[in-house]
């Protein structure tokens, strides 16, 4: 047993037997049954041949250069010897490169087979087996974790991860979508937590609307998500002129039928809304849909298709890019669970968004008045340096420490978020993607001889968002790295009875960009001068 286990060890330690044997190998044998000048290798030639030579055009033939070590056939020629002599020897040869391919066990990798050429009798066939973006994987083989391997029971309960396409009982949950053109491809999938949105022309006929599948309410709702049924969420029905109208009830099927010349009840839009569990289960979804009409004139019809997810028990936040910021989207904001970073449990739920997940200040109204403004707010908008503000009436009869507290209210919001997302895609579970905010106090001094009594009221709240681009040089994306909110107060003297004074309340926002170019000659972290053969991944791409 002992013998057997060191065996088997010295097998898997050595790698698989190698699929090239270099001493057969001559890539400068070019005449048939014939030998070629200084061609070391050619089995063609013989000792007096060799004699001959006066070089080896090829003194080592290898197989895969990408390989970390194989076997190497060096060729050269014994001139000392009388008469002189080919000399070959077969030594193991080490590749010094980084990158570099262990074993090749992939025998599939090792040939090419030709393609097949499109014609006008199989293009319909290869379009649709290599028309979309899964053309790679059958249904059958798409990976998802289940505790039972047999999709026919309905009950079964399925865990998906990130980008999985989502199955249904006959296939795939479609998402239609234009592959070489603009026209609708029903092959493509809808992956799971990846939100899309298509829209794409299908060709139509008035007189045989109610044949085409692609335009029915039933094609996109008719096929359940293994143990979930798709649910009719809302209905919208469009008029020849855009006009939009919301129906009452979504229970009842329309079917697209024609009416005076007119196709009625045709799928212009089709919106999914998925909810799945932290565990990636789908326990719920829905579609809603915009329901339009057609004349006999229109030969086409543009349809647009979106899913989106949302994590059951929470707060759908959209981003603001993907993954850098956009400029003119909301910088989205949260705050911890409370008792962060104790209990160890909640570290998996990371971030509580706020109602509307952004970063909002004070919006300024047509009369101005801060008392009236305090429920009106505005996001910030990413790239949008802005400013806002109203202005306070104080009367001789005000509380000072309860106007402190209302202005404070009304320049920070009833709650301002304590965290704001560096990525416009941040999810909420990755805590290191959310940059806190830091909060800093100045206070302008105003002195007055007359009165004795005084208070400390906030007047202005300056935002200050540094952000630098990220990532390649090709494509950068905009990543938030720190924010500061500087409240500014000032004092208040106690007003004689009688008089009043308006004081201006401001809120304003700065973005600014930090990413500078590297100097000349300046290297902030060790580089490794290596870079990947264009091949190396073949077949993969």
């Amino acid at each position: 047993p002992s013998k057997a286990r060191d065996t088997a060890w010295e097998r898997v330690r050595s790698g698989p037997a190698p699929l090239t044997d270099v001493a057969k190998l001559c890539v400068c044998d070019l005449l048939v049954a014939q030998c070629d000048v200084n061609c070391c290798c050619d089995p063609d030639c013989s000792a007096a041949d060799f004699s001959l030579f006066t070089t080896c055009s090829v003194p080592i033939v290898t197989g895969d250069s990408h390989l970390c070590s194989q076997k190497a056939a060096i060729y050269s020629l014994d001139t000392d010897a009388n008469p002189p002599e080919r000399v070959f020897e077969l030594v193991d040869h080490v590749n010094p490169s980084v990158f570099c391919i262990h074993a090749t066990n992939y025998e599939q990798a090792l040939s090419f087979s030709s393609p097949e050429i499109p014609t006008a009798e199989n293009f319909d066939e290869l379009l649709k087996k290599f028309g979309s973006a899964t053309f790679r994987a059958e249904p059958d083989s798409w990976s998802m974790n289940s505790d039972v391997p047999d999709p026919s029971d309905a009950n079964e309960t399925y865990r998906y991860e990130y980008g999985v396409p989502i199955q249904t009982v006959d296939a795939f949950l479609r998402l239609p979508s234009p592959v070489v053109s603009s026209w609708c491809s029903d092959a493509n999938p809808a992956g799971f937590l990846v939100h899309q949105a298509t829209k794409c022309v299908r060709s139509i006929s008035v007189e045989n609307c109610g044949n085409i599948q692609a335009v029915s309410m039933l094609f996109y709702i008719n096929s359940s998500i293994l143990a979930v049924n798709i649910s009719v969420q809302s209905i919208v029905v469009q008029s020849l002129n855009g006009m939009r109208t919301l129906l009452n009830s979504s229970s009842v099927l329309r079917h697209p039928m024609i009416v005076d010349e007119l196709c009625i009840n045709i799928v212009l839009g089709v919106s999914y809304h998925i909810t799945y569990t932290d565990t990636g289960e789908i326990i719920e979804a829905a579609a809603s849909f915009v329901l339009g009409a057609v004349n006999k004139e229109a030969l086409t019809i543009q349809q647009s298709f979106e899913i989106n997810f949302t994590q059951v028990n929470t707060n759908p936040v959209p981003f603001s890019g993907n993954p850098g910021y956009v400029v003119g989207l909301a910088v989205r904001a949260g705050f911890k669970p409370q008792g962060y970073p104790f209990p160890i449990a909640l570290l998996l739920s990371a971030l509580n968004t706020n109602k509307y997940g952004q970063l909002t200040i004070l919006q300024s109204t047509a009369n101005q008045d801060c008392l009236t403004a305090q429920e009106s707010r505005t996001p910030v908008l990413f790239g949008y340096n802005m400013i806002s503000g109203c202005k306070l009436r104080i009367t001789a009869a005000m509380n000072c420490q309860p106007l402190a507290q209302v202005l404070l209210d009304l320049l920070m919001g009833q709650s301002f978020p304590e965290y704001v997302a560096s990525f416009g895609n941040s999810q909420a579970q990755d805590v290191l993607d959310w940059v806190p905010i830091t909060h800093l106090h100045t206070s302008e001094q105003r002195i007055s001889n007359t009165f004795q009594s005084s208070c400390q009221i906030p007047v202005a709240l300056e935002i200050e968002v540094k952000w630098t681009k990220y990532g390649s040089l090709v494509n950068p994306q905009a990543r938030i790295v720190n924010v500061t909110a500087t409240t500014t107060t000032t004092t208040l003297k106690q007003l004689p009875l009688g008089r009043e004074r308006t004081i201006p309340i401001t809120t304003s926002v700065v973005f600014t960009d930090i990413s500078s170019p590297a100097e000349p000659g300046y290297k902030a972290w060790p580089t490794i001068n290596a870079k990947l053969p264009h091949d190396f991944f073949f077949p993969f791409v």
